[in-house]
């Protein structure tokens, strides 16, 4: 167990942490644990490249940490009336869409890569700046109701982006057994 997996599997282990938070109302808290574990991403990474402790495990594990943190920050803020219902369903709903998807190939014996597209990235870079910007909202009363509005939008629209690009990318490789563009 590298530290880099080790700082995974501590952002993993932020997630009962943060929704008890949650459900106990103590916004700020969340909101600086929610913080941590958004830096402890970026922290992993940079640990596995520059001290040569890149790894399988933590190859599978630092995409487990980063959806379940996020799923579930989706859900509790949603049952929590914090995010809107729907935004919280398109959420988990292309999630499940993905992750189906990928376990669908793989139990054709089709070869599929982890490769998350460009817009998918720019899809959890926004979902992490509403969580932040929703959680501050609650956290220290400032007025955020534009920017949750707009991100939600934002959120919204690039989900429907994101899980469209792996509809194809699944359809492709169901279809031709591989990623290559026809």
């Amino acid at each position: 167990m590298s530290l880099a997996n080790l700082v995974t599997l501590a952002r993993l282990l932020a997630v009962p942490v943060v929704v008890w938070l949650i459900l106990s109302e103590n916004f700020a808290a969340t909101f600086w644990v929610f913080i941590a574990a958004s830096v402890s991403d970026a922290i992993d990474g940079w640990i596995a490249k520059r001290f040569n402790q890149r790894s399988e495990l933590g190859a599978l594990l630092d995409p487990i940490a980063d959806k379940t943190l996020i799923v579930t920050l989706f859900v509790t803020l949603g049952i929590a009336g914090h995010l809107p219902n729907w935004l919280v369903i398109m959420v988990v709903f292309r999630d499940f869409l993905i992750i189906g998807g990928f376990l669908l190939a793989v139990a054709l014996a089709q070869t599929i890569s982890w490769r998350p597209l460009l817009v998918s990235k720019l899809n959890t870079t926004l979902q992490l700046i509403l969580i932040a910007v929703a959680l501050a909202q609650s956290a220290f009363g400032f007025n955020g109701d534009g920017a949750v509005a707009a991100l939600t939008y934002l959120v919204a629209a690039t989900t429907i982006l994101s899980g469209g690009g792996y509809l194809v990318r699944w359809g492709r490789v169901l279809a031709t057994g591989s990623e290559a563009k026809p």
